[in-house]
């Protein structure tokens, strides 16, 4: 048989059509292989991408934070073992596959991964941080006192208060997953499912390595749901690694297509990532892949949005941002939220070293909302500072010094569009900061955020910041709301499969000390006071 007839009929009768369209894809491959494309999304949809099949009931409301709770994970150590490997030498969190009982309802194959930036510094693996970490042999310094290298035992770098939870912590351990910080998701190996409408939950360590109660986070919380602001929900669970030791460990529902659920109308949720620097970086979307992550809509909506708003905080000026923040962010929720940062000395908010926040981008009004996330280090600064004093880590106007070997954030010790340090008062755009408070200290204060600069710089804006710290100080402290809180949550976590009575008990008192230090210093503070 010859060679023509070997080919099959239809092929011969369409070989024309055939090369005309190879070579089509051979001349697109030539003239377009070194243009650059752009994943373009129109932005015309509020459809979500993400489908669920599966709600698991389970038994209990897991954020039920009345009753203690159980969480018992199963995996391989060998793939516990390969996670560990990826997350040392290149530095991603992989995901490995797990069981997990919840209350008593089992789930196979739920995926499970490291989670966190800061707080993994001091991760240790057979006594040796991995490169970069600051605990022994990662080239970061000796953890000293239990905590920071230099920090003060038993308290805060500079002198600050001691809090529920805070620095005073020793290493994380790979050899110890039960005290770990992990994220659960129910669908990374199982499509749609998720576990009372969550997709995610969070399994919290106490800020920058070590602890498990993480009772200033959970105080945190507590108190911003009381006054009507955003906040995840939380519980406390007995947490048990394959047949290692159980430990009373804080969950927190996750920044996921759920919660975003609660945040009202239509929406997308975009997250802060830890390397962001909202900064203008051109019209390339991809060009932000390491300042934001889009969590919902994903192929209906994009980046867009939050690319716009960078171009316009960081360009307006200070008569346009005065005059037109309105028209781009939901002006009295971000004085809430900026209020609810300082009353709860939490300097890792959207200005620290973490970028701890998310933007939800409301699809009718088209404006942004800033949501708060990751509390772990509330209450770990200096209790007298005042509305109008930035926020550095350990608290006070000293800031604090990394670790030698330590690098601080980008642009830390300098005032964000290049303004002067406390003495000149130069806030960005040239104004004053509102009542003549500290500007951000040389300290390792995170390098600061346009956006929340602007706002405390701008005299436009003070009596609407004022008035929302005077509401929610009163809310939160003055009717002992928060010590309440304290007394309520510690119940409860006694009675939590794995709780450290001792310990707990000592955390609790320390922070009813910064939390009474607070609500009397503040409460002679002249914006307390004003009528």
């Amino acid at each position: 048989m010859s060679l023509r007839h070997r080919i099959p009929v239809r092929v011969r009768h369409y070989w024309k059509l055939l090369a005309v369209c190879a070579a089509f894809l051979v001349t697109c491959a030539v003239v377009f292989s070194t243009v650059r494309v752009a994943p373009l999304v129109t932005s015309a949809s509020d459809d979500t991408a993400d489908t669920v099949t599966r709600n698991v009931a389970g038994t209990t409301d897991l954020f039920d934070a009345t009753v203690a709770h159980s969480i018992k994970l199963t995996f391989h150590d060998d793939d516990y073992q390969r996670l560990l490997d990826s997350f040392w030498t290149e530095g991603e969190k992989e995901f490995l596959e797990a069981d997990i009982t919840i209350d008593g309802t089992t789930m196979a194959s739920v995926g499970i991964r490291l989670k966190g930036n800061s707080t993994l510094g001091g991760l240790t693996r057979n006594g040796v941080s991995r490169p970069g970490g600051f605990g022994p042999g990662g080239g970061q310094g000796q953890r000293q006192n239990g905590g920071i290298p230099g920090g003060n035992p038993g308290g805060f770098p500079g002198g600050g208060a001691p809090a529920g939870g805070g620095f005073n912590r020793a290493s994380l351990k790979a050899e110890e997953p039960e005290t770990l910080p992990w994220l659960i998701r129910f669908d990374e190996f199982v499509d749609g499912r998720v576990y009372q409408g969550h997709r995610e939950i969070a399994v919290r360590v106490a800020g920058m390595g070590g602890g498990t109660t993480v009772l200033n986070e959970a105080v945190s919380l507590d108190v911003l749901a009381a006054a009507g602001q955003t906040a995840q929900r939380y519980a406390y669970t007995g947490f048990t690694v394959n047949d290692r030791p159980t430990t009373a460990r804080l969950i927190v529902e996750h920044p996921d297509e759920g919660f975003a659920g609660t945040l009202g109308g239509s929406g997308v949720l975009y997250k802060s990532l830890a390397s962001g620097q909202f900064a203008d970086q051109g019209d390339d979307p991809t060009a932000y892949t390491d300042d934001f992550k889009q969590i919902t809509m994903k192929g209906s909506q994009d980046l867009q949005p939050v690319i716009d708003l960078i171009k316009w905080v960081t360009s307006s000026s200070d008569a346009e941002f005065a005059k037109h923040l309105a028209d781009h962010v939901d002006v009295p929720s971000f004085a809430r939220y900026l209020a609810v940062q300082n009353l709860l000395l939490n300097f890792d908010d959207m200005s620290g070293p973490g970028r701890n926040y998310y933007l939800w981008y409301d699809l009718k009004s088209r404006k942004f909302t800033v949501v708060g996330w990751d509390y772990n280090l509330t209450f770990s600064g200096n209790a007298t500072q005042g509305p109008h004093d930035a926020m550095t880590m350990g608290g006070g106007r000293g800031g604090f010094q990394p670790p030698e070997g330590m690098q601080p954030p980008p642009g830390a010790g300098q005032q964000p569009g290049g303004g002067q340090q406390p003495g000149g008062g130069q806030q960005p755009g040239g104004a004053q900061q509102p009542g003549g408070g500290q500007g951000r200290p040389g300290g390792f204060g995170g390098g600061g955020h346009k956006l929340k600069d602007r706002f405390l710089a701008s005299a436009a804006f003070t009596t609407t910041y004022e008035d929302a710290y005077r509401e929610l100080y009163r809310k939160m402290f003055a009717g002992a709301t928060a010590l309440t809180s304290v007394d309520r949550i510690a119940s409860v976590l006694a009675t939590v499969d794995g709780s450290d009575r001792q310990k707990a008990t000592a955390e609790a008192d320390q922070l009813r000390t910064v939390i009474r230090q607070r609500t009397q210093h503040l409460a002679t503070d002249p914006v307390i006071t004003k009528a």
